[in-house]
């Protein structure tokens, strides 16, 4: 006798469990069973201090503490508090001042950016083009919202970002669709640690202008979650002035998540921001958006909302935070750097890598081999391409030792 079935698959494929959490779920077991030094568990896209505590800023905490009911009681506006969007603009884009029109849709975090470009600057039916070393996640919410993703190679083989590639497939797609979106997640890419170069963007921008002319409609989204974490806060802002003309048919929009930079994963908030020279559709994108909010979360949490704006109007402040977090930074940035170079000392390959929460490793049968490091206690994220190791989420001295256990498992 065949299964009951009462939910209506509409064209999706949904697990049982979503992977990455199953796996982590799997390690924390683990971990209840044979205790925390027996485990290693990188799957874990947030920052962990070396005892694996969530990392928060304490500084950020402090503005929490001292909120009223009203700063987190009230609903906000659909779009976020208008001080709010003043004060989301200046994180997002530091000292660069865009000479364009800017307009900022609250969100729940990145998430919520990427599903509202998606549902708004595709058709149904669409692919969504990012590389083929991606967040899952991104299959979840384009097949959510009837379309799907298809993806381009994005390393040639000598490790530099693979234009060819990236040309043909933008050109293959908008010979069938009139619109399409890209996603490029930049800097300190997930999951491999890549940033795009300032070259790797000019080759990007020309490709894109070159295929759409001027009657097919292009939506560059740029994921930034991991910005202030990847390094020296203007020299990673350097491609965003090469957004700022772009012809009306392409429109960039950059997702910047509070989750990472302001250690506020859970209040999940954010903001989408569009860069455009044309007026209208500066209006048309806050309107589009925020309808869109209305009819899938309807708003964000204003707490969060109050908090990065408190942060923002005193300078003090403001100053307090950025040192705790380059703290961190640099803390991460040393994990990074001893799983680098034990690799390299190993001969394990990895994927080009610059900073950022995660490694990469490229292999066939990540899932097989994934299974065999969580024997060892070892958790890592099989991707399709190969494994994902979250150097957040470990020590420097794990990091060290992860290179020679993966490959061990390879072989």
């Amino acid at each position: 006798m065949s299964e009951f079935i009462m939910a209506q698959a509409n064209g999706r494929t949904i697990p049982l469990e979503d992977k990455i959490f199953g796996i982590s779920r799997l390690a924390k077991e683990m971990i209840a069973e044979k205790g925390k030094d027996a485990v290693t568990n990188a799957t874990i896209g947030a920052l962990l201090d070396d005892e694996g505590k969530l990392v928060v800023l304490s500084s950020v905490v402090e503005v929490l503490r001292n909120l009223t009911p009203e700063d987190y009681a009230e609903y906000a506006p659909i779009g976020g508090t208008p001080e709010f969007k003043t004060s989301i603009k200046k994180a997002t884009f530091g000292s660069y001042e865009p000479k364009c029109f800017t307009e900022a849709v609250a969100t729940p975090g990145g998430t919520g950016a990427i599903r509202n470009t998606i549902a708004n600057y595709t058709a149904i039916g669409d692919q969504v083009l990012t590389s083929d070393w991606f967040w899952a996640t991104y299959n979840s919410i384009a097949g959510e919202i009837g379309r799907s993703v298809t993806t381009y190679t994005l390393f040639d083989k000598e490790g530099r970002f693979n234009v060819k590639a990236f040309e043909t497939k933008i050109n293959e797609l908008l010979m069938k669709q009139d619109s399409l979106m890209i996603i490029l997640n930049t800097p300190a890419h997930n999951p491999t640690g890549y940033t795009f170069t300032l070259e790797d963007w000019d080759q990007i921008l020309a490709a894109v202008e070159a295929a759409a002319g001027q009657d097919k409609k292009v939506a560059l989204l740029v994921d930034v979650a991991y910005i202030d974490f990847a390094g020296d806060g203007i020299e990673y802002r350097k491609f965003m002035p090469k957004l700022e003309n772009l012809p009306k048919n392409i429109l960039p929009i950059i997702a910047y998540s509070l989750s990472k930079t302001f250690t506020l994963y859970g209040m999940r908030c954010g903001a989408m921001i569009c860069m455009t020279p044309d007026k209208q559709i500066a209006d048309e994108f806050v309107r589009v958006t925020q309808f869109s909010a209305r009819a899938s979360w309807s708003n964000c949490t204003r707490a969060s909302m109050v908090v990065l704006t408190k942060i923002y109007d005193d300078l003090k402040l403001l100053e307090k935070v950025n040192e705790e977090r380059e703290f961190y930074r640099e803390v991460l940035v040393k994990r990074g750097k001893a799983f680098e170079e034990e690799a390299a000392k190993v001969g394990l390959e990895i994927v080009p890598f610059d900073s950022g929460f995660f490694a990469s490793i490229p292999c066939e049968n990540p899932d097989e081999i994934g299974k065999k490091l969580q024997a060892e206690g070892i958790f890592l994220v099989p991707l399709a391409k190969g494994l994902r190791v979250s150097v957040a989420s470990v020590s420097e001295e794990r990091c060290r030792m992860l290179p020679a256990k993966i490959l061990a498992a390879m072989k």
